[in-house]
């Protein structure tokens, strides 16, 4: 893979694989933190902040569900990367649909964001970025951390007084967040990328049992955390949503379709459909992304057709207690 070194752009500088053929990720560089408090070094104000996201990255993508369910729209701006990343990497290419310029900087490409805020930048390009306009710097760059301070830090600008991370859930959403990382969001990537069968077995039979432990843990629950739609869900969400499109086969997790749970295919569409979730799925972006920018996966990088599952078919996950919140049912619930 490619990255910055010293702020440079090098060709295949990164291995993504350890000594055992192990997928290991990047640690994120830039951990500073929005407060909502207005003496804060980064104060949580309308207009000031920036996200650089991908529709493609389910790790960016949670941003956008966080942003979106909170009605931040108007108050955190965004700009869109091209989901086909060549060997220079993430590209703005406001020709293509879905697709946009920087609106912030101007620049052609996302390292040059990574060298503005840092000229002796060393590591991968990644999204989310979250952009500070005023002090022209990157903020954040971890997705867990940024979806957290969407959640927390913006209410007196959010347009909806929702919660991801209430009051009396906060130590089961962090538990449930962490438990499902390593396993299921980073499990996919664990599986498709593994360089040995060892590293294989080891990361898909991982996924599977966390897969199957969900699967019955929603049978008597509408959410991850009980009654309550929670951050838990989003990180959820921006797996399962993929999953049948992208990871069961280019990464090879093919001991089972989603829609081929009893539950977890269920709460799948019971997410898409609440507002905030599907409007901001692209999957013409997601294929396009994965079957064209893995070249040691995919080689001959051409996208598949289907499966397309249908997202809004019912999924009756409404007989069971809880719910969204009321500011996010604009649109009918199956």
């Amino acid at each position: 893979m490619n990255m910055l070194i010293d702020g440079e752009w090098r060709a295949g500088a990164y291995e993504s694989t350890d000594e055992e053929g192990e997928f290991d990720r990047q640690e994120s560089a830039f951990r500073d933190s929005v407060s909502a408090d207005p003496d804060a070094e980064f104060p949580a104000e309308a207009g000031r902040y920036h996200l650089y996201v991908s529709y493609a990255c389910p790790w960016a993508h949670r941003t956008l569900i966080v942003r979106s369910l909170l009605g931040l729209e108007d108050a955190i701006s965004v700009s869109v990367v091209d989901p086909y990343r060549e060997d220079d990497g993430w590209q703005f290419t406001s020709d293509k649909e879905g697709c946009t310029e920087d609106h912030v900087n101007g620049f052609d490409y996302l390292r040059e964001t990574y060298v503005a805020a840092d000229s002796d930048f060393t590591g991968r390009v990644t999204v989310p970025v979250l952009w500070d306009k005023e002090r022209e710097t990157i903020v954040n760059n971890e997705s867990k951390e940024v979806m957290r301070m969407l959640d927390t830090e913006f209410g007196d600008v959010a347009e909806r007084e929702v919660t991801l991370y209430p009051e009396g859930y906060r130590d089961e959403v962090d538990r449930l967040v962490e438990d499902i990382y390593e396993p299921i969001n980073n499990g996919v990537y664990r599986t498709g990328f593994a360089e040995t069968q060892a590293a294989y077995d080891r990361a898909v039979t991982e996924l599977f049992d966390a897969l199957d432990h969900y699967d019955d843990l929603l049978a008597d629950q509408r959410y991850l955390a009980g009654d309550r739609l929670t951050e838990a869900d989003v990180a959820m969400f921006t797996t399962l949503v993929r999953f049948d499109e992208v990871y069961h086969t280019h990464f090879m997790c093919n001991r089972q379709f989603v829609r081929e749970y009893d539950n977890l295919w269920p709460y799948l569409r019971d997410l898409y459909q609440t507002h905030g979730f599907g409007e901001t799925v692209q999957m013409d972006h997601i294929t396009e992304h994965y079957y064209t920018t893995h070249p040691d996966v995919s080689p001959k990088r051409i996208v598949p057709l289907g499966p397309d599952p249908d997202f809004e078919a019912p999924h009756h996950r409404d007989e069971l207690p809880g719910g969204p919140p009321a500011e996010l049912a604009e649109k009918p619930l199956r």
